[in-house]
């Protein structure tokens, strides 16, 4: 090659090095936490950067680094603390309903009659769990009279809301709620189809005035249970000679 060649070649790479040395380089929040992820030893190699950094904190004005760390951790924490209480409140609350609920079974199974035991099942709903009503359709007619049963025709309820489903939450219509509970209800409810050997015989349906009590996310594991043992004894009671 020759000497002028040489030097062209030289002198084009001595103004690509200015041109890089000179080049703005724009740094993104993606590029600095890339790097600090692929390099986690460089607080290690610059220690003075953790108690040197600032940073703005829109209550306490400027902290340092540490003292950020440290504010987040507590209100970590913190957090922690309160999921913890939130459990314990729901742990102990499910205590207390398993309890109620055991209870009843045993006071259901000592009713003498389907007059005895719907007596016991509004106590329970109204006084026990401070829920607004109680009522009892059955699909086929009885000789019963209680206050707790519904005398008309409630078969497009059952086919409305329960024909997949064993359970019913929240709220319903109008004229669902007047063929009910024969007024109309401001809160919530829940509808529990009663089925016995695999024949459906009605449906229970509880009101309350909370409009957020029954809600479609509720667990039916108690419930589940429950609708078992109503159905059986409902069933022996009323239509077993």
């Amino acid at each position: 090659m020759s000497n002028e060649k040489e030097q062209a070649v030289t002198a084009e790479m001595l103004a690509n090095q200015q041109l890089l040395q000179t080049e703005e380089i724009t740094l993104s929040d993606d590029i600095i936490v890339s790097f600090l992820e692929e390099n986690p030893e460089f607080f290690n190699r610059q220690p003075q950067l953790v108690t040197s950094l600032r940073l703005h904190d829109n209550q306490r004005g400027t902290v340092s680094l540490v003292e950020r760390q440290q504010q987040q951790l507590r209100q970590k924490v913190h957090g922690l603390e309160e999921e913890i209480t939130q459990l314990m409140a729901i742990a102990n609350q499910n205590e207390q309903l398993f309890a109620l609920y055991s209870d009843l079974y045993l006071r259901l199974l000592d009713c003498h009659s389907a007059d005895e035991l719907l007596d016991c099942l509004y106590q329970a709903t109204t006084e026990l769990l401070s829920l607004s009503d109680f009522k009892l359709w059955l699909n086929q007619p009885v000789t019963l009279a209680h206050s707790c049963l519904i005398n008309k025709d409630c078969g497009g309820v059952l086919q409305n809301r329960l024909t997949k489903d064993e359970y019913y939450f929240g709220r319903i219509q109008q004229s669902e709620q007047e063929l009910v509970f024969s007024e109309q209800c401001e809160g919530s409810v829940v509808l529990i189809k009663l089925v016995h050997h695999q024949q459906v015989i009605g449906f229970l349906a509880i009101s309350s005035k909370d409009a957020e009590h029954f809600d479609p996310r509720m667990d039916t594991l108690l419930l589940s249970q429950f609708r078992k043992l109503v159905a059986k004894l409902l069933y022996q009671h009323l239509f077993v000679a």
